[in-house]
């Protein structure tokens, strides 16, 4: 059975976007698949899925998602109808982005990037 999201949806536009999980949780307790449904277009998004060096590529990681997100908003601040709200968006995104990459730097360090180890 599906798990749903909510959160994507501001309140009062419920239903707009329906985000389903399809995928029990894996290593680390994390879900894989995502069955994303606006409107008439149903997408899956699939992240990694265990680590590159021992499952191979395999999935979107957060780092690329986070990537398009930021390009997304620094377009439309860009654009012509820049918002106060979309550039706090967009520092909440690189911020997160810098984190991960921090995460994956000191794992570097440790020799223990793209493996199962602590």
């Amino acid at each position: 059975m599906p798990r749903y999201l909510t959160d994507q949806n501001a309140e009062g536009h419920a239903g707009e976007v329906v985000i389903a999980v399809i995928d029990e949780p894996g290593a680390g307790g994390a879900n894989h698949q995502y069955l994303v449904t606006a409107g008439k277009d149903t997408q899956v998004v699939r992240f990694q899925n265990g680590p590159v060096k021992e499952d191979g590529l395999n999935g979107l990681t957060h780092e690329a998602l986070l990537a398009i997100l930021i390009d997304r908003l620094e377009s439309f601040q860009a654009g012509d109808y820049p918002s106060r709200y979309n550039e706090l968006a967009l520092v909440a995104c690189k911020e997160a982005l810098f984190h991960l990459h921090s995460r994956t730097y000191d794992r570097d360090n440790r020799n223990v990037e793209g493996t199962s180890q602590q």
